[in-house]
């Protein structure tokens, strides 16, 4: 698996700039997909349908490699790509900004233009809450009852996420630990109970850690 930069799922962060009478809002998104992307520019721009433009961009997959841009009626370059390499700056995929503008009457040229979309989806993805997606490997440790509470005690010390818990004849416990951690853990867990316990490896999982 590879970690990745991305925006934290299940919600719309948003942001605005205004420079010489005109009003930039950036809105910032997790996406997946370039369906999902396409739907949440389409929904700003149902928003803001008002708006003299709402140009967007978007970067996918865990290496970045699906990108696109759309300036919406600005100069060719000015909007869409400079959204894009704001996204690519701040090392983020699975990303999708869209920035409305409201004109004001006054031309910012094609310089103006580029610093205020750079510069309102910088503001946007400020505002945001960045994750970095982070390989973990699940465990599943299977020990009696009286070992509980002793490695119960050393899981919350350690701050080791315990991801389930099944209460039967002996307890099965399913924790994440990033993959340099596992070796370590099962040597100290190993001490903790006197070898008494049953470890299976369940895979691995990429999980939001906030930045």
């Amino acid at each position: 698996m590879t970690n990745f930069k991305t925006i934290a799922d299940g919600e719309i962060f948003s942001a605005a700039y205004d420079v010489n009478k005109s009003k930039f809002l950036a809105h910032v998104v997790h996406v997946e997909t370039e369906e999902a992307a396409r739907e949440f520019v389409l929904m700003i721009r149902k928003r803001y349908f008002d708006a003299t433009h709402n140009c967007s961009a978007w970067v996918l997959g865990e290496r970045g490699d699906k990108q696109k841009s759309n300036d919406d009626g600005e100069p060719g370059g000015t909007a869409g790509n400079p959204i894009l390499e704001t996204i690519k700056k701040n090392g983020l995929t699975n990303c999708a900004v869209v920035v409305t503008r409201y004109f004001g009457g006054i031309k910012l040229g094609a310089g103006g233009l580029i610093r205020a979309y750079s510069h309102t989806a910088a503001l946007g993805i400020t505002a945001s809450k960045v994750v970095q997606m982070t390989t973990f490997r699940k465990l599943s440790l299977t020990l009696e009852y009286n070992f509980l509470a002793t490695v119960e005690n050393y899981l919350r010390n350690k701050k080791i996420r315990v991801v389930g818990t099944d209460y039967a004849d002996v307890v099965t416990l399913e924790i994440l630990l990033p993959p340099a951690q596992v070796e370590p853990f099962l040597i100290e867990l190993n001490d903790l109970t006197a070898a008494n316990f049953l470890c299976e490896e369940l895979g691995e999982e990429l999980i939001p850690v906030e930045v």
